[in-house]
């Protein structure tokens, strides 16, 4: 009986060092920041507001465009994505964003993107990455394909994600169906073609993912 104790005793302190290793393990992988996001974030703020300046240049030479009857197009690169979040979002459009959220950042990657921000949960502080694939598969569609989400490099599970995503385009009043492709679920938001003042449709046709850039492009016409 004594020898059956010691071995119980033994397999259940085992049992517990696993469980404090595993635990331990878990807790070091949610401090780890992503080396891109903390190279974006460590981007000095003279860059960063020259990149920002550039996003919203650019930002309303497309809305001019778009205002035109014929193609239009524009392409935005990683760095003016982000500028725009270090800079205007903060100083301009800070109660768009929740307050336990802070340094928004992208990483644009061909056919992915990953969407990182640091966010507070009461004393303590980590680096929370979501990963997608958009796409346009038609006029005025978005798919969005949701691939992970981690805080560190421990996932995180998607629901909160899916029913924000939900709730979003329900506010949008954008039609949305879920997919799945290869065991992730896929967000796809048709947008009702926006129409200008003069009556004329707008028609997002194509976006593209390439390294630290991507491309959109659509048309306006006459009804």
């Amino acid at each position: 009986m004594r020898r059956k104790l010691i071995i119980a005793g033994v397999i259940i302190g085992g049992i517990l060092l696993l469980a404090a290793i595993v635990l331990f393990g878990l807790y070091q992988g949610t401090k780890v920041e992503p080396k891109w996001y903390r190279e974006a974030v460590a981007v000095d703020p003279v860059t960063a507001r020259e990149a920002s300046d550039e996003m919203l240049q650019k930002t309303t030479t497309l809305i001019s465009d778009v205002k035109k009857e014929g193609q239009w197009e524009a392409l935005f690169t990683e760095g003016q994505v982000n500028g725009w979040l270090a800079v205007d979002l903060v100083e301009n459009h800070a109660n768009a964003v929740p307050r336990e959220v802070s340094d928004l950042r992208v990483a644009i990657r061909p056919e992915q993107v990953m969407l990182s921000c640091r966010f507070q949960y009461g004393n303590v502080r980590r680096v929370v990455t979501l990963t997608v694939e958009p796409s346009v598969p038609e006029p005025n569609v978005f798919a969005l394909k949701i691939c992970k989400a981690r805080v560190g490099v421990v996932p995180l599970p998607l629901d909160n994600i899916l029913e924000a995503v939900s709730q979003a385009a329900a506010d949008a009043d954008c039609r949305l169906e879920w997919r799945q492709a290869r065991g992730d679920p896929v967000a796809v938001i048709t947008i009702p073609p926006p129409r200008d003042q003069d009556d004329r449709l707008i028609r997002v046709e194509t976006l593209r993912l390439g390294q630290g850039e991507f491309y959109l492009s659509g048309r306006t016409q006459q009804r």
